[in-house]
C-alpha cells in the first residue's frame, strides 16, 4: 500500500471507532452495537479499512498487545476479598464447567450444522468458549445490575479470555499434531508449559511495577504510561516465548497490584480508561474489517443456529449448575444465563489460528473466522438489545433510588442524614470523630467502616452503590482535597460546602468542583443559621414553599437525589420533595 493509502486507513479507523462510541453515547445503546457494523461496513466498502493489508504480519500481534491492555485494566478491579462465598463458588463453576460445556456442546453442534471436520469444529468450540470484559463490561455498564451480578460477570468474563487463549493455543498445536506432526502426550505438555511461562511473566512484571509505583512518586499520567509500558513489555515478551500467554501475564499483573499491599491505585483512572475506551473501538473496527460479505454467503444461517444452541440451551444450562447450591436468587440465576456475549478474543484466536489451519488443510477451517463473526456479532446485538429489559423484567436492576454519602458528623448534617432518609433515601454517612460517629449510630443512620479517603480509593470497596458524596464538614481545605481526591475514585458526582468567601484557606477558595447550595450559604453560615434555630425540614412541592424557607435538595419522585449547587436550583416537579432550611428562630 502507498504511504498516502496507509495515512487513510489508520485515519478512517481511528475516526469511525470514536465515531461510533460517540454517537452510541448519543443513542443511549452499547457502543458495540455500532462499532460491529460500522467495522463490517467500512471494510466492505472501502480497501483503505484492512488492518491486515494496512499492517501486515503485523496486525494479529498489535492486536494481543491491545488484548492484554484490556486484561490488565480489568484485572485491576479483581480484589481478592471482594471474591468470597458463594460468589467466588459460583465464579469458579462458570470458568472450569462453562468452558468445559461450552467447547464440547459448540464442537459437537458444528460438525453436522457448520459442515466442518471435527478437528476444524473443535478449534471453533475453543474459541466460542470466552466472554471477556471488551463486551461484558460495557454492557453490565449500560444495564447497571446489582453490585454482585456485575461482580460475578466481570470476574468470569476477565479469566475466562486468558484460559480460553490458552485453550485456544492448546487445541490449535494438538490439530496441526493430529495433521501429522507431534504427539497429544507432548502438547499437553506444551500447554502446561505456556501456562506457567504466563504466570512467570505476570508475576514478574508485576514485581517490577510494585517496586516503580511504591518507590518512584509518579503523577497520573506518568504512573499511566509505566503501567501501558510494563504490560505492553511483558506481554510481548510471553507471547515472543509461547503463543497467548501474554493474556495470562496480564491479567496476573492487574490482579497483583489490585491486591498487594502498599499501593494505592484509584478505582477510576480517568486517562487509562479512556486509553482502554480508545484501544476496544479501534480493535472492533479493525476486527470486523476483516470479515468479507463472501465469507459470510454460506455461514451466516448455520452460525446462528449456534448462536440460538449457545444462548437458549448452553449458557442457561451453565448458568444454573454453576449456581446450584448457592444463595443465588432465582432472577439473579437466569440473569446470568443471559449474559455471554463474545469479543475481542475469540476474533483475535480465530483470525490467528484459521489462517494457518486453513494452510495445513484442515476441513472446514475456513469458516472458523466468518462462523465466529457471526456468533460476535449475534450475541452481542443480542445481549445489548435484551439485557437492560431482561434485568429489569428479573427485577436485578441496582435500585433508581439514590443512595448519597454525607462526610461529616455536625448536628445540622445528622439531621440533613435523617431528612434524606425520611424521603426513602438509602443514607451512608462518614465522620472521624469519635463523638461523631457515635450520634451518627445513635440517630439509627448507617455508619461507613474504615477510612474514608483508603475506602474510596481501594477500589471502592466499601463504597459500593454510592451515586453521590456530599462532603459537610467544618474543614473547608478537607472538604476541598477530599472533593479533588474522590471525583477520580468515585462513580457518582461529589459536592462539598462553599468555604466563606475571601476566607485565606490553603486549598478551599480555590478548589474546583460545583459547590453546594445557593450563594451565600456557605459552610460558616449555614452552621450560625442552624445554631440560631433554623432546621431542616421535608416539603412536598406540589404545593408553594413557606415563605424565607431555602432550599437545599429535591429528592426526585423516582429518589434520585438533585442538589441545589452555586451553578442553579434543579426545577421542581408533581410529586417532589424538597429539602428545606427553616428560618432562623425569631425571624
Amino acid at each position: 500500500m502507498t504511504p498516502n493509502q496507509v495515512l487513510t486507513g489508520v485515519g478512517l479507523i481511528v475516526v469511525l471507532a470514536v465515531g461510533s462510541q460517540l454517537l452510541a453515547s448519543r443513542l443511549r445503546v452499547p457502543a458495540l452495537l455500532i462499532l460491529l457494523p460500522v467495522g463490517f461496513a467500512a471494510g466492505a466498502l472501502s480497501d483503505d479499512v484492512n488492518p491486515e493489508q494496512l499492517l501486515g504480519p503485523a496486525f494479529s500481534p498489535l492486536v494481543s498487545l491491545a488484548v492484554a491492555v484490556i486484561l490488565y485494566d480489568a484485572g485491576l478491579g479483581l480484589e481478592l476479598k471482594r471474591l468470597r462465598g458463594h460468589t467466588r463458588r459460583v465464579v469458579v463453576r462458570l470458568l472450569w464447567l462453562g468452558t468445559l460445556i461450552t467447547w464440547v456442546s459448540a464442537a459437537l453442534f458444528a460438525v453436522p450444522v457448520l459442515n466442518m471436520s471435527k478437528y476444524a469444529a473443535i478449534m471453533l468450540g475453543a474459541i466460542l468458549v470466552v466472554s471477556g470484559p471488551t463486551v461484558v463490561g460495557p454492557l453490565l455498564n449500560f444495564v447497571r445490575p446489582t453490585e454482585r451480578l456485575q461482580r460475578i460477570l466481570i470476574w468470569e468474563g476477565s479469566l475466562i479470555d486468558p484460559i480460553g487463549g490458552i485453550l485456544g493455543a492448546f487445541v490449535f498445536h494438538s490439530v496441526i499434531a493430529r495433521a501429522g506432526q507431534n504427539g497429544f502426550g507432548s502438547q499437553l505438555g506444551q500447554f502446561w508449559i505456556s501456562a506457567l511461562v504466563g504466570l512467570a511473566g505476570g508475576v514478574v512484571g508485576a514485581g517490577a511495577l510494585w517496586l516503580v509505583m511504591r518507590y518512584m512518586r509518579l503523577n497520573e499520567v506518568l504512573g499511566t504510561t509505566v503501567q501501558f509500558a510494563a504490560v505492553v513489555g511483558a506481554a510481548a515478551a510471553c507471547d515472543a516465548i509461547r503463543d497467548d500467554t501474554g493474556l495470562i501475564a496480564a491479567v496476573v499483573m492487574g490482579m497483583a497490584l489490585a491486591n498487594l499491599p502498599g499501593l494505592d491505585i484509584p478505582a477510576r483512572r480517568p486517562f487509562f480508561e479512556t486509553l482502554v475506551s480508545l484501544i476496544i473501538g479501534l480493535l472492533f473496527i479493525s476486527i470486523s474489517a476483516t470479515v468479507t460479505p463472501q465469507s459470510l454467503r454460506h455461514v451466516i444461517l448455520p452460525a446462528l443456529a449456534l448462536v440460538a444452541v449457545l444462548v437458549l440451551v448452553v449458557r442457561p444450562l451453565v448458568a444454573h449448575i454453576a449456581t446450584a447450591g448457592t444463595d443465588i436468587l432465582p432472577g439473579e440465576r437466569w440473569f446470568v444465563g443471559w449474559m455471554a456475549p463474545r469479543g475481542i478474543v475469540a476474533a483475535a484466536t480465530a483470525s490467528t489460528f484459521s489462517v494457518t489451519l486453513v494452510q495445513k488443510g484442515i476441513d472446514g477451517a475456513d469458516r472458523i473466522l466468518p462462523a465466529t463473526f457471526v456468533v460476535i456479532v449475534a450475541t452481542v446485538m443480542l445481549y445489548g438489545l435484551t439485557a437492560l429489559p431482561v434485568a429489569r423484567r428479573l427485577g436485578v436492576l441496582r435500585p433508581a433510588r439514590s443512595r448519597p454519602l454525607l462526610v461529616g458528623g455536625d448536628l445540622w448534617a445528622i439531621d440533613l442524614g435523617r431528612a434524606l432518609n425520611s424521603a426513602g433515601l438509602d443514607v451512608l454517612m462518614w465522620a472521624g470523630a469519635h463523638d461523631q460517629r457515635a450520634r451518627i449510630e445513635e440517630a439509627g443512620l448507617e455508619l461507613a467502616p474504615g477510612e474514608l479517603l483508603a475506602a474510596a480509593t481501594g477500589a471502592g470497596a466499601e463504597l459500593e452503590g454510592i451515586t453521590s458524596v456530599l462532603l459537610l464538614t467544618e474543614e473547608d481545605d478537607f472538604n476541598a482535597l477530599a472533593s479533588m481526591t474522590l471525583q477520580e475514585s468515585v462513580e457518582g458526582s461529589v459536592h462539598r460546602l462553599g468555604p466563606l468567601a475571601g476566607s485565606q484557606g490553603v486549598v478551599a477558595p480555590y478548589a474546583g468542583g460545583e459547590a453546594l447550595f445557593g450563594a451565600g450559604l456557605t459552610r460558616p453560615e449555614l452552621v450560625r443559621r442552624y445554631a440560631a434555630g433554623a432546621r431542616i425540614v421535608m416539603h412536598r412541592t406540589d404545593s408553594a414553599i413557606p415563605t424565607g424557607h431555602q432550599m437545599l435538595f429535591l429528592v426526585r419522585r423516582d429518589g434520585r437525589l438533585a442538589p441545589v449547587t452555586e451553578a442553579g436550583t434543579p426545577a421542581p416537579h408533581p410529586g417532589d420533595v424538597a429539602v428545606l432550611l427553616t428560618p432562623m428562630s425569631g425571624y
